[in-house]
């Protein structure tokens, strides 16, 4: 309630999403294979002081699922950011905080490189540079994330498992919130763009990070992660992000991968202490 629904072209893409609230504005993203809804219950409880933009990424939810280019060029978190950051200007924002959860969160920390004159704050929510876990993968990071690799072999394989997974869940959903994540993401496009998602990630992206490892991100930049998910228990994960960033603060919250749903209150005021710094 209280928000509206946009479409927005950019140059890259047709991205989906709301925006509500009024005030300074900020930038919700989420991750696989989730859409913009996965800020439900934050993202009114941010309205009343600020001005909400809640998108899709491309290739998921409701956004377009451009071709794949060359090297998967057309996922990659680079292409990704230009999307958001189009969207913003397209309101009117120039400058504005940035919060991503999963995907988004990888989206977020390349946007801080790339456009670090818009980009006031960062929160990233249960990631670690992606460029760190695929050059020190062991065998915890392959049992914890083995759909890193599932996704990354070539069409059509891991699409097709994907698809069948998702009738099966389909023929079994019940609930409101889960029946809309499957309206989008079981269909063949949507599977298919995510899967490019990861395959970017595992090859264009490391090339556009390797490039940027001696680059800093230079705004206050919170990292939270989930007390009972695998990042933690495997990974110093300040200390990693401590290298990637000049003004890096963060902390465990309970609750699994998807903090903003399972402790959503705690998210929001991490959210309001950051960009009030």
């Amino acid at each position: 309630p209280g928000f509206k629904p946009f479409r927005v072209k950019t140059s890259g893409a047709e991205i989906n999403g709301v925006i509500g609230g009024s005030g300074p504005p900020i930038l919700l993203l989420h991750g696989a294979p989730q859409s913009h809804i996965t800020w439900r219950l934050v993202a009114p409880k941010l309205a009343p002081t600020r001005t909400v933009v809640v998108a899709d990424l491309r290739g998921y939810g409701d956004s377009s699922k451009p071709a794949d280019g060359e090297m998967h060029v057309n996922y990659s978190k680079r292409a990704m950011a230009l999307d958001q950051v189009e969207v913003m200007k397209h309101f009117g924002f120039d400058k504005f905080p940035v919060i991503g959860q999963d995907r988004g969160g990888r989206v977020t920390h390349r946007m801080a490189l790339d456009h670090a004159d818009k980009v006031t704050h960062a929160a990233v929510l249960d990631i670690i540079p992606t460029y760190y876990l695929y050059t020190h993968v062991d065998i915890q990071f392959v049992q914890a994330y083995f759909h890193w690799f599932n996704y990354l072999r070539a069409a059509p394989a891991p699409e097709n498992d994907l698809l069948k997974a998702a009738e099966a869940q389909k023929a079994k959903a019940t609930g409101e919130i889960q029946l809309e994540y499957l309206r989008t993401n079981s269909t063949p496009e949507n599977i298919h763009a995510m899967c490019e998602d990861y395959r970017a990630g595992a090859s264009i992206d490391l090339k556009h990070d390797e490039a940027d490892l001696q680059k800093k991100i230079t705004c206050p930049l919170r990292v939270l992660w989930a007390e009972k998910g695998a990042m933690g228990r495997i990974y110093d994960v300040m200390k990693i992000w401590n290298e990637r960033g000049t003004k890096v603060s963060g902390r465990a919250l309970p609750g699994g991968h998807n903090l903003q749903e399972d402790v959503p209150d705690m998210v929001l005021e991490e959210i309001l202490t950051l960009v009030k710094g």
